[in-house]
């Protein structure tokens, strides 16, 4: 039909970076969006979207996986406040300039010709990429997108990017208290799971000044000081940084709710150091900061709104996580009195293998020699149980209570709870082992 058809955006990035690419952004130029709609129809199903201008969503390609979208190039202009504050109107007769021209960096606004194999490259995004640089596009437009500051924050962490002296000024002058949650933890969640240094990304909104703005529960930890003999690296800020990037290197194994958990856990887990925080007979000490830092947790979850993934507690994980960071290295110092038990009832709480790896974290996370010889006896002991991912079914339920001639009513819940305590501490190994303890139980009437 005449059109001229582009690869854009970070498709073009991740193809010069050597990464697999995975999502796909076209731009038809020279094209009314009737005529792009007519062409994409006849060749895969294709599905409307976007409001102000068109974006056509097309799945079932040959060889490509999930949907590729299809646009027309377009201007944008600041009509409201915040991202969604931004307008965009198609027009397909744009210059190639000026369609990339609205891009936030130049390593995003590369753009590859399918028909000629070429690259077209108005603002030397290739240079800056070879040069590991993040440069903006348009200095007098970037900061029309308050969100852009967090994106390139994630950006040089995920790319390992030195932020151009001028792109951080504008990033430190952004307000991004405007910023809807969704979109400010889809770019929080970028940097944790994707970065190999997630603390690259923490560190730029730091010194951006924009902490007070998305996390203001982190803040303090920069003023909050720590033992130097258990943590020689300084201050909370510091150890939560390093720690941070100690986790990212354990979660290569897991799903994305999982990952996610470990590293909301691993980011929350001194929180509350700053309130507990004293100097006691001559050292640091935060007694009881697990357990307040549950509040801050809890609060910095709700500011990101932060639940369920994919149907997995993420919310709860995380907080069990940080109440109970400290538990691996306390069950180790205790661990010839700890019985079965013990661990058992703590993967009640927590996923014991998730905790594993935010304690393991959190010893890392320093400088100095400190080898995680309690996490590792940890896990060998959770693995031996077989709880890294939940407590023991119950041998019993309440149709067995029931089979045993107990009336139906609060009593059989009891009695079940008595006996999977027996269970967790390894009185009872089977279900007649069970029946006999809740026979026993029933005989004795210990179970009122």
């Amino acid at each position: 039909m005449g059109g001229r058809v582009f690869v854009v955006g970070g498709a073009v990035r991740d193809a010069l970076l050597g990464k697999p690419v995975k999502d796909y952004d076209l731009e038809v130029f020279g094209l009314p969006a009737e005529r792009v709609a007519t062409a994409l129809a006849s060749i895969a199903r294709t599905e409307p979207a976007g409001d102000s201008f068109p974006v056509f969503k097309v799945a079932g390609l040959p060889d490509v996986i999930g949907q590729v979208d299809v646009a027309l190039p377009r201007r944008d202009s600041k009509r409201g406040p915040g991202h969604r504050g931004i307008e965009a109107v198609a027009d397909p007769d744009l210059s190639l300039e000026e369609a990339a021209r609205r891009r936030d960096f130049t390593i995003n606004a590369m753009m590859w010709d399918v028909m000629a194999g070429t690259i077209e490259d108005p603002f030397d995004g290739a240079r800056d990429l070879e040069a590991r640089v993040l440069r903006v596009v348009d200095e007098g437009t970037f900061g029309e997108d308050p969100l852009r500051a967090l994106r390139a924050a994630q950006f040089a962490a995920r790319f390992d990017l030195k932020v151009e002296e001028k792109t951080a000024r504008l990033c430190a002058s952004m307000s991004l208290g405007e910023l809807p949650a969704e979109r400010i933890f889809g770019e929080i969640e970028k940097a944790l799971l994707h970065a190999t240094r997630p603390s690259i990304a923490f560190a730029l909104l730091a010194e951006w000044d924009q902490l007070r703005f998305i996390a203001p529960e982190l803040v303090p930890l920069a003023a909050t000081p720590q033992d130097p003999e258990w943590h020689p690296e300084g201050d909370v800020w510091t150890h939560t940084l390093l720690a941070l990037d100690q986790a990212r290197v354990l979660i290569g194994d897991l799903d994305v709710p999982r990952a996610l958990a470990v590293m909301l856990g691993t980011l929350c887990h001194d929180l509350g150091k700053p309130s507990t925080t004293k100097f006691e007979d001559g050292r640091i000490r935060s007694r009881g900061h697990e357990e307040a830092g549950v509040a801050p947790t809890l609060t910095l979850l709700d500011r990101w709104n932060v639940h369920t993934r994919d149907s997995f507690p993420l919310r709860d994980q995380v907080v069990a996580l940080v109440k109970d960071h400290l538990k691996p290295g306390m069950l180790y110092q205790a661990r010839a009195e700890v019985g079965p038990g013990a661990i058992r009832r703590l993967a009640r709480r927590v996923e014991a293998d998730l905790l594993y790896r935010v304690a393991r974290a959190d010893c890392l996370g320093r400088t100095g020699n400190f080898a995680p010889v309690a996490m590792e006896w940890f896990i060998d002991e959770v693995r031996k149980l077989e709880v890294e991912r939940a407590a023991p079914v119950p041998l019993l339920l309440g149709r067995d209570i029931l089979a045993l001639g107990v009336t139906p009513g609060p009593r059989i819940g009891r009695l079940l709870a008595e006996v999977y305590e027996q269970q967790l501490d390894s009185k009872v190994q089977t279900r007649d082992e069970a029946l006999q303890a809740a026979q026993r139980l029933i005989g004795a009437t210990k179970i009122s």
